[in-house]
């Protein structure tokens, strides 16, 4: 059944919704099964295996060649001109044959400031495998190709880019089952940014909670917000007071249309079976023996 998708411009956001058919698997998505163990399959091609440690501190990441990214290259006259990216971007997903979007509702939007440690200490260079390690508050990025060495032609064209301030932005998808983002486009202007001291100008793509878990949110906290108020305020300026509960509403109810939803996970099609014949033929490709 083909889909329909349509656009709702929010101010610094851009929301996607994409209707006309059941919640089917897209190309590039997440599935999961027994024994915590998790994969991103492109098509049938599976471009990283995952598995949670049993104790819960942290996830395994293991990478194949061969991911794809759902963008068409961005020439450097375009970059120049500085279209509205998150439009730009949302038009390329939509008609992209490898990409993310399912049934629902997607949040898509800039992001210009992060913590220092995303593109830091948690940006996980290291090639095919890595380790988010939970316990130590991992919350960074992951590449979904080998990063490119800071010196390569394409990422020093590109540094000089970020140097004149027309580099594109990269494409993030945050991942709950990560607690961070897969990075589906922009691994060079990624290091380019890096490589010249800055983060890289960022679009972050996630799942948005649908129509009714909005309504009931917005009624919840009008409810919460309004027993503060009844309740009466102590102290020398209860109408201060009275004003700041105001204002943390009108923060609080604006920001739920982008609340960030759960990614969604389909089952693994042959279970636990299937993802531990992916991850013998990662070992014999890589000579890894753990």
């Amino acid at each position: 059944m083909s889909k329909r998708l349509s656009r709702e411009n929010l101010p610094g956001a851009l929301v996607l919704h994409v209707e006309g058919g059941p919640l089917e698997p897209p190309p590039l998505r997440m599935e999961m099964t027994d024994g915590r163990r998790m994969l991103l399959r492109q098509g049938d091609r599976p471009v990283l295996l995952a598995r949670v440690d049993e104790d819960r501190g942290g996830v395994r990441v293991h990478r194949r060649e061969g991911y794809r990214s759902p963008l068409p290259p961005i020439r450097a006259d375009e970059a120049r001109r500085g279209p509205d990216w998150s439009h730009r971007y949302a038009g390329r997903l939509e008609a992209a044959e490898e990409g993310p979007l399912h049934e629902g509702r997607w949040v898509l939007r800039a992001r210009e400031v992060f913590p220092p440690y995303v593109w830091r200490g948690d940006f996980l260079a290291t090639w095919p495998d890595g380790r988010l390690d939970w316990n130590d508050g991992w919350n960074g990025v992951i590449p979904l190709r080998p990063p490119s060495a800071p010196d390569a032609p394409r990422v020093k064209a590109y540094r000089k880019q970020a140097r004149d301030g027309s580099l594109a932005p990269v494409l993030l998808w945050w991942v709950t089952a990560f607690d961070g983002w897969l990075l589906l486009d922009g691994h060079d202007r990624a290091v380019a940014a890096l490589a010249e001291g800055r983060d890289p100008r960022t679009i972050v793509l996630a799942a948005g909670h649908d129509e009714q878990w909005l309504t009931e949110s917005t009624a919840s906290v009008g409810t919460y917000f309004q027993g503060m108020l009844e309740r009466g305020f102590r102290g020398p300026d209860p109408e201060r007071q009275r004003a700041d509960v105001a204002e943390r509403y009108g923060w609080t109810v604006a920001d739920l249309p982008y609340e960030e939803a759960r990614t969604f996970a389909w089952p693994i099609p042959g279970g636990a079976a299937e993802w531990d014949a992916w991850m013998l033929e990662f070992r014999h490709e890589h000579d890894r023996d753990e």
